[in-house]
């Protein structure tokens, strides 16, 4: 059992650099391929025994919604399960989960939160030696589709509807140095893009062409699971920005994302992508520091109308890295 103090856990964004829908299982759900990064924006969990009564969950920064749909609160169920058939007890928990990731954004930030909640709650229970990998990775999967990546800790290439999850080396270090980890630019409009409504439009007909990327999902991810410099992973920008097979479903259910996508182009001058079923739009700079700067040239772009923003409200901007090897715990 903890000592009391709290568990706490980061819990990352990703971003698809590649997604190719390669059909659609048996059991509904649809086969996937495709190349994932953790990124450095990440929500907070903090996790701790309570004395008694039911888990609770507090939240703060974007709404994800009811807390009784919250995957956080799901997982800490699914783990407490598995401690149950360990004979380990499980006491009820009290969490506070602060969200800098955008609700339905394409960036997973939900199925992030449940992996970091089922870590954070064994961890919490002391349960974690009495429930191996494997298992992990079974109540990741009994969550979501996206929840088993998160258990990687770092670039992996994604099959099935998501629970095979295959380590790649990401990027390296280039000719034995350092290097800085390279920069994303997210800009994510204020109009949510829900993954069911995208596949539905991409079952209906909104797809591109069959195999393209596929094929590009399958080089890259030979390229990348053997590790890419920084300047390499810019390099092939402009053909991971079109390997997206839902970008003609989420361009129908968010409109309006065609032209933003345009006129980010004309502004920053880079390839110009879709995470997941989007809607948010991404692009890779060298570092951290350069796309910050993008940032606050997107930001003045869409203060000013000069860029075509969906939804009413205000669009998410930020620049954030791609993360490897990072640890959970802060």
């Amino acid at each position: 059992m903890s000592s009391g103090a709290p568990v706490i856990r980061l819990a990352p964004a990703k971003l698809n650099l590649t997604l190719a829908v390669v059909g659609r299982r048996d059991d509904g759900y649809h086969a996937l391929h495709s190349v994932m990064v953790p990124l450095g924006l990440a929500d907070r969990l903090s996790v701790a025994v309570a004395s008694s009564g039911a888990d609770t969950l507090h939240v703060e920064g974007f709404d994800p919604g009811p807390s009784a749909d919250n995957l956080v609160l799901k997982a800490f169920g699914a783990a407490r399960a598995a401690t149950e058939r360990a004979r380990v007890a499980a006491p009820p928990l009290a969490a506070r989960l602060e969200k800098a990731i955008p609700v339905a954004a394409g960036l997973a930030g939900g199925s992030s939160d449940a992996a970091a909640a089922i870590d954070a709650a064994l961890d919490a229970w002391g349960a974690s030696e009495h429930v191996p990998d494997d298992q992990r990775v079974s109540i990741a999967a009994g969550l979501g589709s996206d929840v088993p990546f998160f258990l990687v800790d770092g670039a992996a290439l994604i099959e099935g509807r998501g629970e095979r999850v295959t380590r790649l080396h990401g990027v390296t270090a280039h000719g034995g140095q350092p290097h800085a980890p390279p920069g994303v630019l997210l800009v994510t409009p204020s109009m949510p893009a829900h993954t069911a409504a995208v596949f539905a439009a991409w079952s209906d007909g909104a797809m591109g062409s069959p195999g393209v990327a596929r094929r590009t999902s399958e080089h890259f991810a030979s390229e990348f699971g053997s590790g890419l410099s920084v300047q390499a992973l810019l390099e092939r920008a402009g053909v991971l920005a079109s390997a997206n097979d839902l970008w003609p479903a989420a361009a129908a259910v968010v409109p309006g994302l065609v032209p933003l996508r345009r006129a980010l182009t004309r502004t920053i001058h880079r390839p110009i992508g879709l995470s997941g079923s989007g809607p948010t739009l991404w692009a890779l700079y060298p570092s951290l520091e350069e796309a910050a700067a993008a940032a606050e040239v997107v930001q003045t772009a869409a203060a000013s109308g000069e860029l075509p923003i969906p939804g009413e409200g205000a669009p998410f901007i930020a620049a954030t890295t791609i993360e490897t090897n990072r640890g959970r715990t802060e």
